[in-house]
């Protein structure tokens, strides 16, 4: 199993709080991350944060608490995480610390890959919140809000029409190895292949990217035994 940013033996994920505090907190991460903070419930609610060109740089679950917001993120985002908002921490009455370890939104990297979610390995692909599915841009992301960082670039993306070479997929089949061999199999180098997975009885369960060219031909011929599906 691919256990990067979970426990080897249980594949348990390890996440890790950014805490932002004081009276301009809300300013500043309401121009640092993609979602809309003036809106945010009880709940809480998903945002990213992003570098200058749009690449997703983590995924946060955002809550408000009395003295600010926590942003919950995989541990190992979370020193790139910190890093990416005191570049933009200037003049700013708001304090950043890491908490670890700290509860997540997924317990195990397999709730992870069933919700179609990505994870630390599908992050370290460096692609724009497109390649993820337009359900991931749409949790995420708030057109409406205003600017926040990277958010040009995603923006004319969407305007677009969102088309991009590089889809994450929700994959099974025999083995690692055989999904991963297919996922490579066309389009150029890139970001190809499973980047992680879990058993399933006989089977493996996970969650991978493929050129577009890849994925037009699976939706066409499917291969027996094997499940390749965009996520969406």
């Amino acid at each position: 199993m691919t256990t990067t940013g979970s426990d080897p033996d249980t594949g348990l994920l390890a996440w890790a709080t950014i805490e932002a505090r004081g009276e301009d907190a809300a300013s500043f991460l309401q121009g640092q991350l993609s979602q809309d903070l003036a809106g945010i419930t009880d709940g809480g609610t998903w945002a990213l944060l992003l570098a200058p060109d749009s690449v997703v740089v983590s995924t946060c679950f955002v809550t408000m608490v009395p003295e600010g917001y926590d942003l919950v993120v995989p541990a190992a985002q979370a020193n790139d995480a910190l890093a990416r908002l005191k570049r933009f921490l200037l003049r700013t009455k708001c304090t950043l610390e890491v908490i670890s370890p700290s509860a997540g939104p997924f317990v195990s990297i397999k709730e992870q890959i069933d919700a179609r979610w990505p994870g630390v390995q599908e992050l370290q692909a460096h692609l724009t919140p497109h390649s993820f599915g337009r359900g991931f841009v749409k949790s995420t992301i708030s057109f409406d809000k205003g600017c926040f960082t990277g958010q040009e670039l995603v923006g004319r993306l969407d305007a677009r029409g969102s088309s991009v070479p590089w889809r994450m997929v929700h994959v099974e089949g025999p083995s690692a190895q055989v999904l991963d061999s297919l996922l490579k199999s066309k389009g150029p180098d890139g970001p190809q292949g499973v980047t992680s997975w879990y058993p399933s009885g006989e089977r493996v369960v996970g969650l991978g990217f493929a050129h577009r060219t890849l994925v037009g031909a699976l939706e066409e011929s499917p291969i027996a035994d094997v499940i390749v599906e965009e996520v969406d």
